[in-house]
Order: structure tokens, then C-alpha cells, then sequence
């Protein structure tokens, strides 16, 4: 028994494939109970059974076991030999719940039995087939038929099937990434409050510091000592300030060292509670050493909780992967989340608060600078000189109010001096100063004789004198009291006591943005940052399975005898098992780079339909009536790296009536290997949420990355068994709407591509031979022409089954061609072949119906 004659593994809803030849080698009890034990949807149980002709009856009990077993319905392709002229059969292969195709070996004439079992048998198991040719026989004589069949079989080459798994992998895992940065913007609201750093509406009002505590009595006392400081720079700044005794009893200095105390004190508090409460854990005996301290904590705010952690995680992995983010990417945005969202503790916000207000800063406010009032000392000693020259003017009165003005204005400079707010009134802080009374006097006493002199000369009225003296001491005394404004001003904004407030208003916003997200949302983070580094490193575990599963198991192992491409799996590896007494082989090759780009193909531009001579490879053993295809093996491919050519089993012998037509693969073929794998994926996250809710870090990603490993192997196994036009099957079983209708931006899950766009391969040949008027002569009798006088001669009593895989027809490429067709034709879900079976049943004499003996051979 050559075990490629059955497929690898059957696809979800095909019929059942088991192998009862040469019994010698195993043990056909074994294959039934594995066939018996194969999952079948919808309670609904085929089997298709290869048997020997002459070994049917020989199997009677089997048979019955399998048909007793649902009740379920049987297919059996019995293979006689040349000298067999009758055939015996058992009751329980009768119509309608089972029918016998009888083949003959024709090994003979050069080509392998199996290469012309395995296409029928691949044919047959299609669930549409299966049902048709089994009605079909039971409306022939004795259920049994000799099949003549034509078929086409539409296929990618090896190197486009290689090139497209490997491209659908990499989009499907994607390079190695950095983790890169998050915002609050990027993710969903509930996780936004764990990253803006800001306060819940609804804890807007809280008091966090209320005034009767440690932090908040601190706080109340620097904040009245910067007032208090802030009054006495009002009083003192003014021309009451310099004239009067109302700056006398105010002590600015001493305000600014008091503030600077307060200030200091409101740190320690600050730092002392930060400290305490350190942990990246908020607990009850947090809560109280807290309350000690002075900061009042409230409940959790109802706008996040941890039970909405997981959702909002499960949101944003889905919407990730929705956009056609690669598994790697979205591992690393999630990593950037996980460390975002970790709580470092509240002990990590002392290096903040030291910038607020560390040693430097409390430095520089308490401070003491000097106070210099007057301005340009050249520039007062001539303005004054000026002034004290008009006072002067005044003959014979000048020559002593002239330099009274000079000592007036120095006297103004010399009470700016005795009343600088720098200097505490007991002269225990003094910042020092200078107003420059010198210059002043020299210049007021100089410009004053001066005056007096011109004055004798001029011999101006009195009146005159008068005026100039007035308008000399007024603005004598303007400018002294502009002078002292600046100065206290200049000074004030030096030493910047209000400061204490700003220092103040970023404390209490540290210590709340402490509160809220260090203590109170603790828990939450936490609980997402292990979460969400758990989903990344669960992802990036995935993509490394994925790059690992999606290379080539082992070397391509050629098509001989015409048989389909089969890769051998290592021993143990997932889905290499047994199937009814067939060999499983992982299928799976991998080949070199394409330069072709499928996103520049465009379907209105370039027509792959107008030169049908180009586009595929076509293999077969003799054309089809009427096909424009040469018959023959060509030619083509590249060389191996070893620099041999490599295997063509398309090139090898093939059954007459096969015709083999190869694409170099759609446009969307790529696209939709991606969107399978990816629609994949999220169900297998779909089951792993509940564990990130219970324990992140007990999540046994093992367990996972071996669903993702039978993914990539189912679909793998769909991409060699119809170039992926079957379905997943998956989609019946998803718990979580949300994880297929945030893939609907990436991949339309609605409808999938019709072949032609899978393959490249136009259908118009499959049209043709569906078109066609019927003739015998177009298929192909699965007999040597010793065995045609067995046949009935009756043209009405043979029937026929024309089938062609639903992909072929559906999508816009296929409209036109398929206009026409008979409406007998049965669609298969799933397939890469399209064809016609005939089926001719056998003269009356040629079948027996036989019971086997009880104690017979089982």
C-alpha cells in the first residue's frame, strides 16, 4: 500500500479516506477504529473505502461496522486486477447507503497505480462528489460502476506555493521591532487614564490634602507665610513705604527665610509619605500610614476597575491586528504598554520632588540680594546737578537753595538706603544696597552754586526763582520715589518669594498625580501591565512558532508517478500522524525570493486572462478535446542551490485523462493565506483572555503556540489541497464577536477570492469542458480494453457527474465564463479539481452479491 494514495489529512467535512489493501502490512481493525474516531460536522459520516476487488466480501464485518456507525454512507473504490471478470460484493455495499466504483490497475501501461488513485481519491472525498456519485449509483444496475473520467486540476507551481506560504507567514509574524513609545491616544479609554497621568472626573473635588492633617497643615502654613510676605512687599514698595513709618514694622526678609522653612517642611512631609508608602502595591496598612501623614485616599473611581483591564486589552490586541500590524508589532506595542503601565511605587517620585524643590532651589529663595536703587550713578550726579541748578536761579536765594536740593535729593537716596526692604529692621538679615547719595550730593551742590551764579547774571523776578524752585523739589521727589518702586520691585523679583506658590501648586499636583495613579490605581496597573506583557510575550512566542513551522520540514520530496507534491515531516512533529492506515505528511516547501509585487497588479490593467498561451504550465499525459494546450511534460523552474534541477512531479508519468495547469499565483492569494492565519490567531487569543484575567503569568503559552503550530498546518494543508479556496472552518466556534470584526478593515471575511485570483489560472478551460455536448469519448474508462465487454452497452444507463469547485465560478473574474453551463453540475465547497465522471455500470452477470461466513476472514 503506497501511503500518498490517501490525503495527508482529511479536510473538515470530506469524506473519511481509509485503505483496506494489503492487509499484511497492518491491521485493518486499527484503520476502521481510526476512521471511526475521525470528527465528521453535522453528524453526518462518509467513508470512502480502496479495497481489492476480490477482497470484498473478505471484509464484510468491517464493512458493516463502518455503516452501522452513524448510519453512515460508503464510497468503495475497488481496485481488480487484469484477469478479474466478476465481482463479489457484501450486502452492506449496496444502495443507497453505499455504492462500489470498480477500477482496474493499469500499472501495466507505465503509470503507477497511485497516480491514478490519488487525484480520484481527492475527487471523490470532496463532500459534493461523494453525495452525487453515490445517488448517481444507485440508479445504475447493482450499485456497481466502472468510472470513465476527465479531469483538470488547477495548482500553483511549486515555487509560487513556496513563495506565497513564506510571504503569508512574514506578513503574518512581521521583523523584530524595538518597543517603541505609547500615548494615551493610541489606546482605549480605559486604558488612557493609566498613561495621561491625569485625575478621573470624578474625583475632581476630592480633598486629597485636607488642612487638618500633617501635609495639608504644612502646605496652609507655607501658604500663609508666602502671604504674609507677599503684604509686606505691597506695603513697602510704595511712596507710604519710603516716607512714612508703614514699612517700619514690616520684616521682608524674615517673611522669605519663613517661607522658605515652610517650604522646606511641606518637602519633608511630602517625601516622608512618599517614602512610607513606597511599594508598587497598595494595601490597607498603606492606606493608614498615609492617612497618618496627611493624604486622604478615596475609593477606586468608577471610571477603571481591573475587571475592565482585560476587555480593554482584548480591544486593543484585536484592533492591532485589525489594522495588519504584524504578530511582532503588536507584541512590541504591547511591551511598550506593559512598561508604561507598571507601578514603580510612590518612592520613585522623590527624584520629581527633589527637582520641585530640592536643596538648589529652597538655595535660591532664601537667598539674600542686594537692593540698589538710583540707577546710573554719572546719570543721577547729572540729573540731580540739573535739578539743583534750576533751584539755584533764584538770586540772591540760590545760593542756598540751589545746594539744598542736592542735599535733598541724597537725603531721599540715604533713607532708600536705612529703609531697604532687604534688611531686617533689627539688622539680623541685611542683603546690603546702595541708592547712590554721593553722586547726588556732589552733583546737587555743584549744579546748585552753579545755578546760583547764573542767576546773579540773569536777574531773574522772584516769581520766576519761585517756579524753578518748585518744579526742582517736585521732581526731586518724583524721581525718588520712582527710584525706590524699581528698586523694591527689581529686588522682589529676585528673590521671588511667590515662587513658594508655584513650588507649591506642582507639590500638591505631584502628590495627587502620586495618589492616583502610585496608590490607588496600583492594583489596576499592575494588573494590566502583567497582562499586557503577558499577550506580548504569548505573541512574540507565537511569531517565533509561526517563522519555525512555516519553514520547509524537509526537502521536497518529488510528485513521482503523477502523484500531488508531498513533504516529508520529521517524526513526531504535530499532524505527521496516521489517518486510517495512510501516511500523514506535513506538507510544507519553501523556496527562494520572488521579484514579483502584488500590490502593483491590477486586474482592470492586466488582463491574466487575454493570453491564455503564457500564463499557466500545463501537464498531462494527452490535451483535452479542443484545449489549447500542448500535451507533454516542459521544462521550466529554476536550478536547486546544489545546482541540480529541481524535482518536477508534474513531469512525471500522469493519468490520461488528468490535465495538470499550473499558476504562478494570484494577486490575492498572498493576502488571503494572511487573512486565514491572522483570523486564526485571534481565536487562539480568544481562548487565552480568561487566563490573563485569572494569572498572567500562569498562562502556559506551550499550550498556545501548538494551536498556532495546526493552524499554520491546516492551512498549509488547504494551500496544497486547493490553493486555500475552502474556508477555514473556525469560524463556528468563536466565543468573542469581536475577534473577527476587528480583522473586517484587514481582510473581508464575507466573501473569499475565486480561484482564478488564487491560482492565476483562468477557468475558461474548466467552461469549455462543462460546455461541451456530452460524448463518451471525451473521458476516459478507468479499464483495459479486455474489460469493455463487461460493460452494459445501454447509452442511457450510465450516468454522469460533472463537478467544479464553487471558487472557480464565484468572484468577478468568472462571471462571463460560466454563462451556459448545465445546471447539473455539482459545486464543491472546497478542491482543485473540475471535471466529469462517468459512470457505466456492468453487465447484470459480471456482479454477485455475497455473504461472508460468520467465521470468515474479517
Amino acid at each position: 500500500m503506497n501511503a500518498r494514495v490517501l490525503p495527508e489529512r482529511p479536510l473538515p467535512g470530506h469524506a473519511v479516506c481509509l485503505d483496506l489493501r494489503t492487509a499484511g502490512e497492518y491491521d485493518p481493525e486499527a484503520v476502521v477504529r481510526a476512521a471511526l474516531d475521525a470528527p465528521q460536522p453535522g453528524g453526518e459520516r462518509r467513508f470512502l473505502v480502496l479495497d481489492e476487488a476480490d477482497r470484498l466480501v473478505a471484509h464484510q464485518l468491517l464493512y458493516e461496522r463502518l455503516s452501522s456507525y452513524g448510519p453512515a454512507r460508503i464510497v468503495c473504490l475497488a481496485v481488480g486486477g487484469r484477469r478479474e471478470r466478476t465481482l463479489s460484493r457484501t450486502p452492506t455495499l449496496r444502495p443507497p447507503a453505499a455504492g462500489v466504483l470498480w477500477v482496474f490497475d493499469t500499472a501495466e501501461d507505465g503509470v503507477p497505480g497511485e497516480a491514478v488513485l490519488r487525484p480520484l481519491v481527492d475527487v471523490l472525498s470532496t463532500p459534493e462528489v461523494f453525495d452525487a456519485v453515490l445517488r448517481a449509483l444507485g440508479e445504475v444496475v447493482h450499485g456497481v460502476a466502472v468510472p470513465a473520467v476527465r479531469v483538470l486540476e488547477h495548482d500553483l507551481s511549486d515555487e509560487a506555493r513556496a513563495r506565497a506560504w513564506r510571504q503569508a507567514v512574514e506578513g503574518l509574524t512581521g521583523p523584530d521591532v524595538p518597543a517603541g513609545t505609547v500615548s494615551a491616544e493610541q489606546v482605549p479609554a480605559a486604558l488612557a487614564l493609566l498613561l495621561d497621568e491625569g485625575v478621573p472626573r470624578s474625583l475632581s473635588d476630592h480633598r486629597w490634602l485636607p488642612p487638618q492633617g500633617r501635609a495639608g497643615a504644612r502646605i496652609a502654613a507655607c501658604d500663609e507665610a508666602v502671604g504674609d510676605a507677599v503684604d509686606g512687599y505691597h506695603r513697602v514698595r510704595g511712596a507710604a513705604g519710603l516716607l512714612t513709618g508703614a514699612g517700619r514694622a514690616v520684616d521682608l526678609p524674615g517673611d522669605i527665610e519663613r517661607v522658605t522653612a515652610e517650604l522646606d517642611r511641606v518637602r519633608t512631609a511630602v517625601a516622608d509619605a512618599f517614602a512610607a508608602a513606597g511599594g508598587s502595591r497598595l494595601t490597607a496598612e498603606h492606606r493608614g500610614v498615609l492617612k497618618d501623614r496627611g493624604i486622604e485616599l478615596p475609593e477606586l473611581p468608577r471610571e477603571i476597575s481591573r475587571a475592565g483591564i482585560v476587555p480593554a486589552l482584548r480591544d486593543h490586541t484585536h484592533e492591532l491586528i485589525g489594522k495588519g500590524l504584524p504578530l511582532r508589532s503588536v507584541a512590541a506595542r504591547l511591551s511598550a504598554l506593559s512598561a508604561r503601565t507598571a507601578p514603580v511605587g510612590s518612592a520613585a517620585r522623590l527624584a520629581r520632588l527633589d527637582a520641585l524643590c530640592g536643596p538648589e532651589r529652597l538655595r535660591r529663595l532664601g537667598g539674600r540680594y542686594p537692593f540698589t536703587a538710583g540707577g546710573s550713578r554719572p546719570v543721577a550726579f547729572a540729573v540731580t546737578g540739573f535739578l539743583a541748578l534750576l533751584a539755584g536761579v533764584w538770586p540772591p536765594l540760590g545760593w542756598v537753595l540751589g545746594p539744598a536740593v542736592g542735599v535733598l535729593a541724597a537725603g531721599l537716596a540715604h533713607l532708600m538706603l536705612r529703609r531697604r526692604p532687604n534688611r531686617s529692621p533689627d539688622g539680623r538679615i541685611d542683603g546690603g544696597g546702595a541708592t547712590g547719595a554721593a553722586p547726588r550730593l556732589f552733583g546737587g551742590v555743584l549744579g546748585g552754586l552753579a545755578g546760583a551764579g547764573l542767576g546773579q547774571f540773569l536777574g531773574l523776578p522772584p516769581w520766576a526763582g519761585a517756579v524753578a524752585l518748585t518744579v526742582s523739589l517736585v521732581v526731586v521727589v518724583l524721581l525718588a520715589l520712582r527710584d525706590w518702586s524699581l528698586a523694591v520691585d527689581d529686588w522682589w523679583a529676585r528673590a521671588d518669594p511667590e515662587e513658594a506658590w508655584r513650588i507649591l501648586r506642582e507639590i500638591q499636583t505631584l502628590v495627587v498625580t502620586t495618589a492616583v495613579h502610585d496608590w490607588l490605581f496600583a492594583e489596576v496597573r499592575h494588573h494590566c501591565s502583567a497582562g499586557a506583557g503577558a499577550v506580548a510575550r504569548l505573541l512574540h512566542g507565537l511569531a517565533v512558532t509561526a517563522d519555525a513551522r512555516g519553514r520547509p520540514h524537509g526537502d521536497p520530496v518529488g510528485r513521482p508517478n503523477g502523484q500531488e507534491r508531498s513533504y516529508a515531516a520529521p517524526a513526531g512533529a504535530p499532524g505527521s500522524g496516521t489517518w486510517a492506515g495512510s501516511g500523514s505528511e506535513a506538507p510544507g516547501p519553501d523556496s527562494g525570493a520572488s521579484s514579483w509585487n502584488w500590490e502593483e497588479w491590477d486586474p482592470v490593467e492586466d488582463d491574466v486572462w487575454s493570453d491564455m498561451d503564457e500564463e499557466p504550465v500545463v501537464r498531462a499525459s494527452g490535451p483535452l478535446p479542443g484545449s489549447p494546450y500542448p500535451a507533454g511534460p516542459t521544462d521550466r523552474g529554476p536550478a536547486l542551490p546544489d545546482g541540480g534541477p529541481p524535482p518536477l512531479p508534474d513531469s512525471l508519468p500522469a493519468p490520461a485523462w488528468l490535465e495538470r495547469r499550473y499558476g504562478d499565483g494570484g494577486p490575492l492569494l498572498v493576502d488571503t493565506l494572511v487573512g486565514d492565519l491572522v483570523a486564526g490567531t485571534l481565536l487562539i487569543l480568544d481562548g487565552c483572555w480568561a487566563g490573563v484575567e485569572r494569572d498572567p503569568g500562569a498562562m502556559a503559552s506551550t499550550v498556545h503556540e501548538q494551536r498556532i503550530a495546526e493552524l499554520l498546518d491546516e492551512t498549509r494543508l488547504r494551500l496544497e489541497r486547493d490553493v486555500a479556496a475552502s474556508p477555514p472552518p473556525r469560524h463556528e466556534g468563536v466565543r468573542d464577536a469581536d475577534a473577527l470584526s476587528a480583522l473586517s478593515s484587514f481582510t473581508d471575511r464575507s466573501d473569499r477570492p475565486d480561484a482564478a485570483r488564487l491560482t492565476g489560472v483562468a477557468p475558461d478551460a474548466v467552461a469549455r469542458l462543462l460546455l461541451a455536448e456530452d460524448d463518451p469519448g471525451r473521458t476516459v474508462a478507468l479499464c483495459g480494453p479486455e474489460h469493455l465487454r463487461l460493460l452494459s452497452h445501454d447509452p442511457l444507463a450510465a450516468r454522469k457527474v460533472r463537478f467544479v469547485p464553487e471558487a472557480m465560478r464565484r468572484g468577478a473574474a468568472g462571471d462571463d465564463v460560466w454563462r451556459g453551463t448545465a445546471e447539473d453540475v455539482v459545486w464543491t465547497g472546497a478542491g482543485r479539481h473540475a471535471g466529469i465522471l462517468r459512470l457505466v455500470p456492468l453487465r447484470a452477470d459480471v456482479v454477485h452479491t455475497v455473504r461472508a461466513e460468520e467465521a470468515g476472514e474479517p
